[in-house]
């Protein structure tokens, strides 16, 4: 829930719906990617993702502590397989797959707010998001912001903020949509509204009690 001021109110103050991608536009399967880099690599799962997650490795390129390049060469070298800028998007594209229910509500959404996506993840993917998830371009254009290029990634409350700045709105102007309940507690320290979102329904139901999705 939003846990913040009175629903007559809010209607008036949002100026734009921030979203997560990952598990709130879409269903992300990171066995399915960790499967597919294994396979590549002709090595076990649990030793891929040891190597990527487990180490920490995926969270330096989540903070932008690695650009695009090091990330990547990091990224081969720790599995163990010179893994290229295809293999890397093709693998991450196989986990993703659109939650049509979600992106009708953002279509809906348009009409009342402005809508944008900050997603922590290296800067890749923002590179590549037309490959991976074409369904975002035509709704969000531009604004599909990922955590690497601010230099800092949710739930530090940094991460919002120079996202915000980006889109020169102020915190209590914004209301941030992410399905992890640390990145909702971020944002709202940060100063945004904030929803933790557990399905399609309840995120429905909620924007219709503040005013934000209507018919």
């Amino acid at each position: 829930m939003l846990g913040q001021p009175e629903s007559v109110a809010v209607a008036d103050v949002i100026k734009l719906v921030l979203f997560d991608m990952d598990n709130v536009l879409c269903d992300y399967d990171r066995t399915k990617r960790v499967a597919c880099l294994a396979a590549l690599a002709g090595t076990s799962s649990e030793s891929v993702h040891e190597a990527i997650w487990d180490s920490g490795f995926e969270a330096l390129g989540d903070s932008g502590a690695l650009d695009a390049t090091d990330y990547l060469r990091g990224f081969g070298e720790r599995m163990g397989y010179p893994l290229s800028l295809e293999e890397w998007v093709e693998a991450r594209r196989r986990s993703m797959q659109a939650d049509h229910a979600m992106l009708e509500i953002v279509r809906r959404l348009r009409d009342t707010v402005d809508i944008a996506v900050l997603t922590n993840n290296t800067t890749l993917v923002a590179d590549h998001i037309d490959t991976l998830l074409p369904e975002l371009r035509p709704l969000f254009g531009s604004r599909i912001y990922t955590s690497a290029q601010f230099g800092a990634a949710k739930p530090d409350p940094r991460c919002y903020r120079l996202c915000l700045s980006e889109l020169k709105l102020e915190p209590e102007a914004v209301l941030f949509v992410d399905d992890l309940p640390a990145n909702v507690a971020g944002a709202r320290e940060a100063g945004l509204f904030a929803h933790h979102h557990t399905s399609v329904e309840a995120f429905r139901q909620l924007l219709s009690e503040y005013g934000l999705l209507h018919g």
